[in-house]
């Protein structure tokens, strides 16, 4: 068995308290006068035994303590020492400091016990007021230390709980920080699909049949689509990095899609979808009584706009039809319809990205999505892929989708 390492201020105590108690006894110094029935030299031994045991003051309170408690009631029978005391009372101090948190709360009630028995039982046999003094010495090196130390660790342990709360807040604000910055990577990895997509797929749709079909006017045709969808492709894009930067007053922020814009946006598949044999139809059963909040309407236009580049890059020839339906205090309805089937000519490939988007957005808003075949209508194809969301009105103070 190793004992604990001594802490070097504990050294330095008992030393200072050794030599101190050294220069008053040569001195002749003492507390209890030259009448104590033990002779001056037995004044060292509850000194010496008080000095060894300041070394112990950190590392093993409880024992120091109890072993300077039996030395110091050894002192008044000696010519005595001052010195002997005062590392008595440094050691009920460093009890209470350094102890385990019981022996912190019973040491300042056991010393206070104890001081109000010696006063009493002192004042019984003397019946003297000296009793008085005796009490108040007994209380200023037991019970004064231990109350001293309580206060002490009382502000240590609460400087500690909150310097574990400060650490806690850190940790808690460090995570929200990264939840948000993943949060917004993601939202800018929907916008940025659904913003460049859907050129992107006309694009290659349009530059596979310029180059897999020998004619003239079907080269100039396909060309032509394509640089209508670089153009806007390259201006949704310089919108997009027009949002991400700081505002510094040369570039203004770009306003959010809305369902107003859903005519254009099937226009626009219309002109890039028409080499594939496809049509589309737009059927908008919305309440007339205002704009939904932002966040929904955002959701429900990209929904559309994805829904459609999806039919672009693999629908069977046929019609694809878009069906808004729902009012201004209830739900708002999106589905978007288009044959399924293996149908010649070129496609685009997918990455399966703009289903996790939309289902994203959706989830965002606490609404319902679902994605797949489905058998078709009468006179209609065998089967169609249907994208159907239900997005609940929000305030606008929601956050956006």
């Amino acid at each position: 068995m190793t004992l604990p390492r001594t802490h070097r201020d504990d050294v330095l105590i008992a030393v200072a308290g050794l030599l101190g108690g050294l220069l008053l006894w040569s001195l002749g110094v003492h507390t209890n006068g030259p009448r104590a029935p033990l002779p001056s030299w037995v004044t060292l031994v509850p000194l010496v035994v008080m000095s060894g045991l300041e070394l112990l003051r950190r590392t093993m309170p409880r024992t120091a303590l109890l072993a300077g408690t039996a030395a110091v009631l050894v002192d008044p029978f000696t010519p005595g020492s001052i010195v002997t005391l005062l590392m008595f009372a440094d050691l009920a101090y460093a009890a209470v400091v350094y102890g385990t948190p019981a022996s912190a709360r019973r040491i300042p009630v056991t010393t206070g016990l104890i001081t109000i028995a010696v006063t009493i039982g002192f004042l019984a046999w003397l019946r003297e007021p000296v009793a008085l003094l005796i009490g108040v010495v007994t209380g200023l090196v037991s019970f004064g230390p231990a109350a001293t130390g309580a206060i002490v660790r009382n502000h240590r342990d609460a400087a500690d709980a909150a310097r574990l709360r400060a650490e806690q807040t850190a940790l808690l604000a460090e995570m929200d920080r990264t939840q948000a910055i993943a949060a917004e990577r993601a939202r800018m990895a929907r916008e940025l699909h659904d913003m460049v997509a859907n050129h992107l797929s006309a694009i290659a749709i349009h530059s596979t049949a310029a180059l897999s079909i020998d004619d003239e006017v079907t080269t100039k045709q396909a060309l032509t689509v394509i640089r209508e969808n670089s153009v806007e492709g390259l201006a949704e894009m310089r919108r997009l990095i027009g949002l991400l930067r700081d505002s510094s007053g040369d570039a203004e922020p770009a306003a959010a899609p809305s369902l107003e814009g859903l005519d254009a946006l099937v226009e626009q598949a219309r002109t890039n979808g028409a080499a594939s044999g496809l049509t589309f139809m737009l059927d908008d059963d919305r309440d007339s009584g205002g704009r939904l909040a932002a966040p929904v309407e955002l959701a429900a236009y990209r929904i559309v706009q994805e829904s459609l580049t999806n039919a672009i890059k693999h629908a069977e020839s046929g019609e694809v039809l878009v069906e808004v339906s729902g009012t201004a205090d209830g739900a708002l309805t999106v589905a978007v319809s288009s044959p399924l089937g293996s149908r010649p000519g070129p496609r685009a490939p997918g990455s399966g990205a703009g289903l996790v988007g939309m289902a994203e957005r959706v989830a965002l808003l606490e609404g319902t999505f679902a994605a797949g075949p489905a058998p078709g209508s009468t006179g209609g194809p065998e089967k169609i892929w249907c994208v159907r969301a239900v997005l609940p009105v929000v305030d606008d103070e929601e956050p956006s989708a």
